[in-house]
């Protein structure tokens, strides 16, 4: 007897397979941690961005205590010990077109243009420039110019983030007096005075004399350190006829062939001074009065 075949039912229909949430969590947190480390930056901590030649340090670098004291011109200090913190000196010298030539004599301090605006590292940084109080001017090398009028100058140490560099909560500065007659200008010219063949030798009045042999002074032209109110007798003897000049006093003495001229000044100004032939065009010496 033959059975019948038995009737095939289907079944459920299969479910699709879900990842558990469980299982992605470790993918995420990956993802953001990687995030983070590149918000990061450099160091582990966010910058903008690095000037070219610079590191992080120079571009946020923080040394010394930042005070909430500030200078006339908004900057605060930032503080140093009296071990760590730089120094600074100022020469002014006259300048004989007018006004100052400056150098600057630095200690542990040394300019650094290239990472103005970065960080604040010890030892680095440019200068302020104040005249009469006023800030006039930025320093980034040891020497700079100060045009005439001027009547004291400052000098201040910046940090890169232009913060000021100071120790036991002052700035780190030098002032220095401006000599006003400096720069006066010269007196008009007058009347070439005749020689005088015997100055009058006083205790306080000090001679230099001078060779002219053709183009040839002895001795050589050099600068003459002067103090302001020395009397100067100048006493020239030339191979030539010849006119001499002190620049700035505007004093004459003319020159004979062999013959001994002599020129005494009072060296009430002070600054740079030349003493020179006209027909030869010759520098004999340099006064310099302080």
């Amino acid at each position: 007897m033959t059975r019948p075949a038995p009737r095939l039912t289907p079944g459920p229909a299969p479910r699709p397979v879900r990842r558990s949430a469980r299982g992605s969590a470790p993918l995420v947190a990956a993802a953001v941690a990687a995030v983070l480390l590149l918000a990061a930056g450099c160091g582990g901590r966010a910058t903008t961005h690095h000037k070219p030649g610079t590191g992080h340090e120079q571009a946020a670098g923080s040394h010394g205590t930042l005070l909430a004291a500030r200078d006339e011109s908004g900057h605060r200090l930032r503080d140093l010990p009296a071990a760590e913190a730089p120094a600074v000196r100022a020469e002014a010298r006259p300048d004989t077109e007018g006004g100052w030539n400056v150098h600057l004599t630095v200690e542990r301090f040394r300019f650094t243009p290239e990472s103005t605006g970065g960080g604040a590292l010890t030892g680095r940084g440019h200068a302020r420039v104040l005249v009469d109080g006023r800030e006039a001017a930025r320093a980034y090398g040891p020497w700079f110019h100060v045009p005439a009028g001027a009547r004291t100058l400052t000098v201040r140490l910046h940090a890169d983030d232009h913060t000021v560099w100071a120790t036991a909560g002052e700035p780190v500065q030098t002032t220095v007096p401006l000599a006003p007659s400096a720069t006066a200008p010269a007196s008009p010219p007058t009347t070439a005075p005749a020689p005088d063949p015997t100055p009058d030798p006083t205790p306080s009045t000090r001679t230099l004399d001078i060779r002219v042999t053709g183009s040839t002074v002895t001795p050589a032209p050099a600068r003459v350190e002067v103090r302001k109110g020395e009397r100067i007798t100048l006493r020239v003897i030339s191979d030539r006829a010849d006119t001499l000049h002190v620049h700035g006093y505007d004093r004459e003495a003319a020159l004979s062939p062999g013959i001994p001229a002599a020129l005494t000044l009072t060296a009430d100004r002070t600054g740079l001074f030349e003493v020179e032939t006209h027909a030869s065009d010759l520098v004999l010496t340099q006064l310099v009065v302080r």
